[in-house]
């Protein structure tokens, strides 16, 4: 059985979350099987290995669950991509608008270094809205966007033609 194959058969759909008429993609059982999990893992290590990454941002909270250890498999920093108010040292923000509303996220000023890759992990690709404006704030920063890399890709949303003006590199292990 195929990745793709195992993690369909693992991901679970929650029928109307966060609100009525949106099918949730719960990836919490990924989180369940250590064998599974080390699997998208290896996969994910195996995909970036020589791509030139310098830095892997994850976009909280979802995108520290593999993020965080890809970085640390590929010897490399892991930044933090927050919701407003929740880091506590010197910031920059960005903000974006959701479909129902406008959020703000943020990174600690320091943590990327002028022209350094930064590939943008996260655990789905739905709008792009996220990734977007993850991107614009890794821009503001002086840092490069390498990729984005997705666990899942809702890719009749067209999330990924969002990213497009950022990089060619838009991946995901499976897509719906």
């Amino acid at each position: 059985m195929t990745l793709e194959e195992k993690l369909k058969l693992t991901i679970r759909d929650v029928p109307d979350f966060p609100k009525e008429g949106i099918v949730f993609k719960d990836i919490s059982p990924i989180m369940l099987d250590p064998k599974l999990s080390s699997e998208v893992l290896d996969f994910l290590v195996d995909y970036y290995t020589g791509k030139g990454i310098e830095a892997i941002a994850g976009v909280e909270s979802r995108g520290f669950l593999f993020g965080y250890p890809l970085a640390m498999r590929l010897g490399v920093p892991f930044i933090l991509i927050r919701k407003q108010g929740k880091l506590p040292y010197d910031k920059i923000s960005h903000s974006y608008d959701l479909e129902y509303g406008s959020a703000v996220i943020e990174m600690h000023t320091d943590a990327i270094s002028h022209g350094q890759n930064v590939l943008i992990h996260d655990d789905l690709l739905a709008t792009g809205g996220s990734a977007s404006a993850s991107a614009a704030l890794i821009h503001k920063c002086g840092g490069r966007i390498a990729g984005f890399s997705f666990l899942i890709n809702l890719s009749f949303l067209n999330g990924s033609q969002k990213l497009a003006g950022y990089s060619d590199d838009v991946h995901s292990l499976i897509s719906y």
